[in-house]
């Protein structure tokens, strides 16, 4: 969830204590705004009733009808928490409700609940989309596994596997849990778990985690870690663990309304009691009852929703689903961004990028011969190869050399293609080692016995990458980069973006480790799109998921979604935040400013009841007319130019 949220709910449970599985899905859910609705048709129809010239006692009964369903949203809530000491805005609406209820004021009081249960429904929404997000890492694991016991295939849930349990992952399965290879060889595609844009060969003796999936190869696993302590478990209790530090925390209005509430308590009280003692009492408790009033947080209750909800609708049009007011304030705070590098900063498409030719050989012949074997394979490099030959010769007799690449006949004359070592470079090994140095996956292409080229795959960064990268170092942001990614591709496309800091080969428990130590210095949100970066979404001051390339518990974990694939939604939004920030805290401020002078007006009789009502009302016309300025995104200004650290050596220039 947001930071800060503090909405004042507790999260649903049943009898056990345990957390309810249904949660609110629609807005009309949410018990809060069904209360917050009805309540508004009875203000309303108060305000008709009085229009009209009807019974006091029909007014009084439609508005108190009004405040008690507003009231219900949040009074036995706030009285919960009171009692454990805890003191928020709510503490504040209620106090004020009540003095206003006691001087005769029920349509004030009832217009106070109605507006503070719309802002608590809103935010209780935007927890159960949160916590809903979890459960969709669930589809990570299979339904069920296959071990081998006395020689026979078992099929059991993944929860009843046992430490030394021999697991059977067949080709295109997904790993239950985490284990190592006692047999077998493949190509694991891990890049929900560890952002790895390449599928990572795996052998004898190397651990594999669950979710990853299984290549061409069969595996034989033995089982290190039970379903709850696997990785995905592990990433599921830090996700937990963040949301609920996040929950717990303080919204903007309940840190000053904290030593607000005991302040304006203890001065009513003073005032009730030294009045009474040295004048009339009955004067001096009616005057410490109109300073409750005087104090009520109307303006400081109405301008963060209006000013929340105008930004949020105007971070829509510009391409980012903001959750929350909570969201909306840490978002104006950020001053760090740390970036994920697949599907982030890159396409997460990976493309043929280079070509190096051998001498006397032809870029045409490389790539008929690699798309020609590619064209029998499901490895994921070849869609990259077969997308760059739309028009190639079919191989005869393929096969897959598992953790090694492929074999076949092209045109009657046998062909190879596969990682360098198993084939020798030769004279190609200074544009193969370039190719890696410039973050690209390198693979040799043999025919007939000859080395004719090697081929460069690559996930390259997304088009607008280094504009981005340099409009948010322009507006005094620090970005990092954090990856599962080996450390030359990492380092590599980093230089290309303009990102000197660069953290690589990360595990999901790594990345969060990382932002929790960005944290300590300065406000920072991670930007990623997989289930690995879902830990550091939810540790970091605002996660900001990728919508349109991103899984969906990234996109529930996180605070903000960009919508869409241009990155430039990023520093947009960014900006964006910190204006409608600003907004908040010019309203937050009238507000305050406004309570400290009306109460000694009020405690000293200078202002009455009505006017200390009419003054109140006044405010909150013009904080809200200040709020809804927060409703126009202004555009960008024109991008700094972006300046890379470093420019890799093209393959094709190292082969010349």
């Amino acid at each position: 969830m947001t930071d800060a949220c503090g909405c004042g709910h507790d999260e649903p449970r049943n009898d056990d204590g345990e957390l309810e599985e249904h949660e609110p899905e629609r807005l009309w859910q949410v018990s809060e705004l069904r209360f917050a609705a009805l309540a508004g048709v009875f203000l309303l129809a108060g305000f008709i009733a009085d229009r009209s010239g009807a019974s006091d006692s029909m007014v009084v009964g439609l508005n108190a009808i009004a405040l008690a369903l507003g009231a219900w949203t949040f009074v036995p809530n706030t009285l919960r928490r009171l009692a454990k000491g805890k003191i928020g805005v709510g503490t504040l609406m209620t106090i004020a409700a009540v003095g206003a209820v006691i001087l005769g004021e029920v349509a004030e009081a009832a217009m106070l609940a109605f507006l503070y249960s719309i802002s608590e429904g809103l935010e209780e929404y935007a927890v159960a989309r949160t916590r809903r997000g979890l459960r969709a890492l669930l589809s990570l694991v299979p339904a069920e596994a296959t071990i081998l016991r006395a020689g026979a295939q078992v099929s059991v849930s993944p929860a009843d596997l046992v430490i030394g349990d021999l697991l059977l992952v067949r080709p295109g399965e997904r790993v239950a849990t985490d284990g190592v290879v006692r047999n077998g060889r493949t190509a694991l595609d891990v890049s929900a778990l560890t952002g790895e844009s390449v599928p990572v060969e795996a052998g004898v003796g190397d651990t594999v985690y669950a979710g990853s999936i299984n290549g061409s190869g069969v595996l034989e696993v033995e089982v290190t870690t039970t379903a709850e302590d696997n990785s995905l478990a592990r990433i599921v209790t830090i996700v937990e663990a963040e949301q609920s530090r996040k929950g717990n925390a303080q919204r903007l209005a309940d840190r000053i309304a904290k030593p607000l509430v005991p302040g304006i308590m203890v001065l009513a009280a003073v005032i009730a009691i030294i009045g009474s003692v040295l004048g009339d009492p009955s004067t001096w408790i009616e005057r410490a009852l109109v300073v409750l009033v005087a104090a009520s947080p109307c303006a400081l209750a109405i301008s963060v929703p209006v000013t929340v909800v105008a930004a949020i609708g105007a971070a829509s049009r510009i391409g980012a689903l903001v959750k929350g007011g909570a969201a909306l304030e840490a978002l104006g705070r950020i001053r760090t961004v740390a970036l994920d590098k697949t599907g982030t900063l890159t396409r997460n498409q990976p493309s043929v990028v280079e070509v190096a030719i051998a001498r006397g050989q032809t870029r045409e012949l490389v790539l008929d011969v690699a798309a020609a074997l590619e064209s029998r394979s499901e490895h994921p490099l070849a869609r990259a190869i077969l997308a760059a030959v739309p028009e190639h010769r079919d191989a005869d007799d393929v096969e897959a050399v598992t953790g090694a690449g492929l074999i076949g006949t092209v045109g009657g004359r046998p062909a190879r293609l596969g990682r360098p070592g198993w084939i020798p470079a030769g004279d190609l090994a200074e544009p193969v080692t370039a190719m890696q140095e410039a973050g690209a996956t390198a693979v040799l292409v043999e025919y007939d016995g000859v080395v004719i080229g090697a081929v460069a795959v690559r996930d390259d960064l997304r088009a607008e990458a280094a504009e981005v990268v340099a409009r948010l170092q322009a507006g005094g942001y620090e970005v990092a980069m954090l990856t599962g990614d080996n450390e030359r591709t990492a380092t590599a496309l980093a230089a290309q973006a303009g990102i000197s800091d660069v953290h690589a080969e990360l595990r999901p428990e790594d990345k969060s480790a990382i932002i929790a130590r960005l944290r300590e210095s300065r406000a920072t949100a991670m930007v990623g799109d997989g289930v690995n970066d879902a830990p550091a979404l939810a540790i970091a001051d605002v996660g900001i998921a990728m919508g349109a390339m991103g899984s969906d518990v990234a996109i529930e974990t996180a605070d903000v979604a960009l919508m869409g694939e241009d990155l430039r939604h990023l520093p947009h939004s960014l900006t964006h935040a910190r204006r409608a920030r600003s907004i908040m805290l010019q309203n937050v401020g009238l507000s305050l400013g406004l309570i400290a002078v009306l109460i000694p007006l009020a405690a000293f009789g200078v202002l009455g009841l009505a006017a200390v009502v009419l003054v109140h009302e006044i405010a909150e016309i013009f904080v809200i007319g200040n709020g809804v300025r927060a409703g126009r995104a202004r555009p960008l200004p024109p991008a700094p130019t972006a300046q890379p650290t470093a420019a890799p050596v093209p393959a094709e220039a190292a082969a010349r």
